[in-house]
């Protein structure tokens, strides 16, 4: 007997599909997705790298252009050793004119703004009172000299005593003593000018009553006037009387008047440690006026020969003082190439916009005098045909 079997569809399906290779198939995905990856980063780091050789090969052949700058040469030179301060100018002569005595002004015996000569009359006070006591002293002195000649007479011919000519001449004395004090009394009454000079505003008027010592008018001698100004202690030691002093003033510039040192004070200020100094200066066109604010210069001997450059060639940083020294490099092709070497130097005074080198430079050497800023130290440069920029006219006062 034969039985028939069904059979499950479980039974079926395993039966009929065959086990899938799933551990192999894995593998070699995960080898395609590796595989890929490292073609990728290999791709992103050659193109990085090349990208870089490219960047610079760029660079090393594209050298920007040489810098044009205008230079100068460094001088071996003897500079003017010149001392130069701040001060003022002062009339040799000036005086406030005043009366000596209290009094009414009856005449004005000058015009505002004219030269005098000394003794020149300038104002007449009232002096009536004064020349009637002159004429009574002179009345007294004449009667006194008669009285005298007599008294004398009779003495000489013993009919008189010596006691009576005694008398007589200190009466005549007296008198000639009144005559002096009253002619001297009007003469205070009488203002005159004390030295040549010119007058200033006047500040007084007919009728006006004046106290001694009242302000009537200034007189000023300007033939000569002095220049005064101080130096430091450290310099005085450079000064001695008889050195020329320049000296200019706003209301002329570009004029420079001479004069003679002629004064050093010979004590120093405690507070300031600075010495008083004088100059005297002939004013024959008399237009120096007294007040004027001055710049002095003192012409000092003159010191050896020193290294100098345009004050535009030095370059004054926090880091040090320093020029751009040109250097000349030659090329395999048999060209010279012109560097600019930033070298730093030190340096001394600044007189007429030149600087002193003190070390660093020598004669000849030449430096980039306009055109700094853009330079670097060792930047490749060409020379501008235009010249250097012209130097100052006025001495720096440091």
């Amino acid at each position: 007997m034969t039985l028939a079997t069904q059979s499950t569809p479980a039974a079926r399906a395993s039966s009929d599909t065959p086990p899938a290779p799933r551990p192999v198939q894995l593998k070699r995905w995960f080898v395609i997705v590796g595989l890929a990856l490292v073609l990728l980063v290999g791709g992103i780091v050659g193109f990085n790298a090349f990208r870089n050789k490219m960047i610079a090969q760029f660079f090393a052949n594209n050298k920007p252009p040489p810098t044009q700058v205008t230079i100068a040469e460094a001088k071996q030179e003897v500079l003017p050793n010149l001392l130069t301060a701040v001060g003022d100018l002062a009339a040799v002569h000036q005086v406030n004119v005043t009366t000596d005595v209290n009094g009414r002004i009856t005449d004005i015996l000058f015009t505002a703004g004219a030269t005098v000569k000394a003794g020149a009359p300038l104002v007449q006070l009232f002096d009536e009172p004064e020349r009637a006591d002159l004429a009574n002293f002179k009345a007294q002195a004449k009667v006194a000299e008669l009285s005298l000649d007599r008294a004398k007479q009779l003495a000489a011919r013993q009919f008189g005593p010596q006691a009576t000519v005694d008398s007589a001449q200190a009466a005549y004395d007296q008198a000639n003593a009144g005559i002096a004090k009253t002619e001297a009394l009007i003469s205070q009454k009488l203002v005159k000018a004390p030295f040549d000079g010119v007058l200033g505003v006047r500040r007084a008027e007919v009728g006006q009553y004046l106290t001694a010592g009242t302000q009537i008018v200034t007189l000023t001698d300007l033939s000569k006037i002095y220049a005064n100004f101080t130096v430091t202690e450290k310099e005085s030691g450079t000064l001695k009387v008889g050195q020329t002093v320049r000296v200019e003033v706003d209301a002329y510039p570009g004029r420079v008047f001479e004069g003679k040192l002629t004064t050093i004070e010979p004590q120093i200020l405690t507070d300031t440690r600075n010495i008083r100094v004088q100059a005297t200066i002939d004013n024959p066109e008399q237009i120096l006026k007294p007040g004027m604010f001055a710049t002095t210069t003192v012409v000092l001997p003159e010191k050896p020969a020193v290294i100098t450059v345009p004050e535009t060639a030095v370059d004054y940083t926090l880091y040090g003082d320093s020029v751009y020294l040109i250097t000349e490099n030659k090329a395999e092709d048999g060209k010279v190439n012109l560097t600019a070497v930033r070298t730093f130097v030190r340096v001394g005074d600044r007189i007429k916009g030149r600087a002193v080198i003190q070390s660093g430079l020598k004669a000849g050497d030449r430096v980039v005098a306009v055109g700094q800023l853009k330079l670097q130290s060792g930047a490749a440069v060409t020379i501008s045909p235009n010249p250097p920029p012209p130097v100052t006219g006025k001495p720096s006062p440091y």
